[in-house]
């Protein structure tokens, strides 16, 4: 759920049709078709090993040369109406024809132009490390963010997988047209908000999304597994870089639920709706929010938050439900006790609830000592070798 600095210190494409003419199923445009393929790098293995080692990953599994492309591709907003959004596929430079799959689900960030697609940084080095390895490697950039058009539709798990889904089927299509059969098992993981995304998409692939895919591992790290503990915590100032996740989830969650009609009613400056529009970047957005939740919202509006009722605590609930279900695979959950961020007790809380549906799951805790951005340079590695003996 971090903010992409903290880790570290579009257009609708679709045929016009008269409106005599109906609309069949068959005519709509597929959702997960290619629209555009852009060259973005290309990296040997010595490269490879001096990259990932410039962003603290261990290196000591890169066997193969990688190369990357922004995909563009189709798929449906949080309203189901039809749009675009991109996405980072990585292919190792190998022999192989029927490459294992992994998926990168990414955390916080305000700004569009800071995901794997577009600029180099923790998300795009995490697809390197697991391509290295042989998986062609897929990376969403969710709506809103990246090329997509639109705003992004924060910690809303239903749009967020069916962009993660179709961004799957686009690099189905990509390999495709380069001779390759993906294994259709994915190896999911990802960190902080592509944490709780994971499991969604986990979901989402287990309940039969699309029948061509699977899940082949789940490896979620330092997820908002329980957004209504987080978000009650937030309201106290108890977490750290609070006031920018309840500030990005107030804006983003009004345009899907309508929770005010003016800012002004939910925010002391009603100028910060205006930082959420997905081109101020990260650190514009810090230097412009409060220090506390007080200073962020009004009263009325806290009060609210801290004592949710109707849509509101409706889809709190909603999003606190995604570790309830049984997965076929094993699940391991990488969180830390010094995670002060989405908390080693949201990751606690997931591992309880998959327990409880007699799934097996198995919590990680990286340490007292790891803050919310380490435990993903520390939990990958592991997770890829984990894949690997999958």
């Amino acid at each position: 759920m971090t903010f992409t600095t903290r880790l570290t210190a579009a257009v609708l494409c679709g045929a016009v049709v008269a409106a005599s003419v109906p609309v069949t199923a068959s005519a709509r445009p597929a959702r997960g078709s290619l629209l555009d393929v852009v060259p973005v790098s290309t990296m040997d293995t010595n490269q490879l090993v001096t990259y990932l080692g410039d962003y603290d990953l261990d290196a000591s599994r890169v066997r193969f040369a990688v190369e990357a492309k922004r995909i563009t591709y189709r798929t449906i907003d949080a309203f189901g109406k039809p749009t675009t959004a991109s996405a980072l596929i990585v292919l190792p430079r190998n022999e192989d024809r029927t490459p294992r799959q992994a998926t990168w689900l990414h955390g916080t960030t305000g700004y569009r132009g800071s995901v794997a697609s577009v600029a180099d940084g923790n998300d795009r080095a995490a697809t390197y490390l697991f391509a290295s390895a042989g998986y062609l490697t897929t990376a969403p950039d969710y709506l809103g963010l990246g090329t997509g058009p639109g705003h992004h539709p924060y910690v809303d798990a239903p749009s967020t997988v069916t962009a993660s889904v179709d961004a799957l089927r686009a690099a189905r299509e990509f390999a495709a047209r380069r001779g390759l059969r993906p294994d259709p098992r994915v190896m999911i993981t990802g960190h902080s908000q592509g944490g709780h995304a994971a499991m969604a998409l986990g979901q989402a692939l287990h309940r039969g999304a699309d029948p061509r895919l699977e899940v082949g591992a789940l490896a979620p790290i330092g997820g908002p597994f329980k957004p209504s503990l987080l978000v009650a915590r937030a309201t106290n100032d108890e977490i750290t870089n609070g006031v920018a996740y309840m500030a990005y989830w107030t804006v983003a969650w009004n345009r899907l639920h309508h929770l005010y009609d003016d800012p002004a009613e939910a925010f002391r400056d009603p100028s910060i709706e205006a930082l959420f529009d997905g081109d101020h970047r990260n650190e514009d957005i810090f230097r412009h929010l409060p220090a506390t939740m007080e200073k962020l919202m009004t009263e009325s509006y806290l009060d609210r938050v801290k004592h949710p009722t109707g849509i509101l605590r409706a889809k709190l609930r909603e999003a606190d439900g995604y570790c309830d279900w049984r997965p076929a695979v094993p699940v391991t959950i990488y969180s830390s006790a010094g995670d002060k961020d989405t908390l080693l007790e949201t990751s606690a809380y997931c591992d309880q609830r998959l327990k409880r549906h007699h799934a097996r799951s198995t919590l990680v805790d990286l340490g007292a000592d790891v803050n919310h951005g380490r435990a993903a340079k520390l939990a990958l590695p592991r997770i890829l070798a984990d894949f690997d003996r999958t």
